[in-house]
């Protein structure tokens, strides 16, 4: 008799603790998950949620303007919470900016991340009027001081004009990124010929591009062959 109601005692022992579950927040999303908890009592608590309005990142040609988005933030129930903005952008350089958002209630602070990249495009290069200084000889390789300056036949490329005094010509390149490459190219002077490269770069507010030239003039007597320097300004 002893002995049946051990055995049984100890089933019932089993029994009993196999059917108790322990009981707290089972959502990883909340603030106070707990993750031995078996079976939700929904006393779960959640900080804001933020969105945003419009994407993610941004892409815009320094020197233009930026308006943000903005974003929105609500608690778990759909109310609205306020969000407070950190906008670091600097449209007059070139770079990645961020924007950032946060939102709190009782149970903790919410962040969000905009990326706004800062790039130069071609309306950094065509429409203004352009002015130029240069270490580049008048007669071996006689660059204007009013050039002209336009997209090419695809937003990556650049047009030269006015490119000589007297002669004009165009000269014709590629910008990628802030990088300036003028191929190896001709333009003829009447007299001679001017094989001409270059390699430069666009500063980084936008206002400047700077080229090296190599180049060799066939013309007899004023022509030869060198390097200079062409900086052309934005005015």
């Amino acid at each position: 008799m002893k002995q049946t109601l051990i055995i049984l005692s100890i089933g019932l022992g089993a029994l009993t603790f196999t059917a108790c579950k322990k009981k707290g927040c089972t959502d990883n999303g909340a603030v106070n998950f707990n993750s031995k908890a078996k079976k939700d009592d929904g006393s779960c608590l959640y900080k804001p949620i933020i969105k945003l309005n419009g994407q993610t990142s941004v892409t815009i040609n320094v020197g233009s303007s930026y308006t943000d988005a903005g974003a929105t933030a609500t608690n778990k129930d759909g109310s609205s919470v306020p969000v407070t903005t950190n906008n670091q952008v600097d449209t007059t350089t070139v770079g990645t900016y961020s924007v950032n958002y946060a939102a709190s209630n009782s149970n903790g602070t919410s962040t969000a991340q905009r990326t706004v990249n800062v790039v130069i495009g071609a309306e950094n290069w065509t429409g203004p009027t352009w002015g130029l200084t240069s270490t580049c000889s008048a007669t071996k390789f006689p660059v204007s001081g009013s050039p002209t300056i336009s997209a090419g036949a695809t937003a990556a490329d650049i047009n030269i004009g006015n490119f000589f005094n007297l002669v004009g010509g165009t000269a014709t390149g590629t910008i990628n990124g802030a990088a300036v490459t003028i191929p190896q190219q001709t333009i003829n002077i009447q007299l001679g010929n001017i094989d001409f490269s270059g390699t430069g770069a666009m500063n980084a507010s936008g206002t400047q591009i700077q080229i090296t030239y190599t180049y060799n003039n066939t013309t007899p007597v004023i022509g030869g062959s060198g390097t200079c320097v062409a900086i052309y300004d934005k005015q």
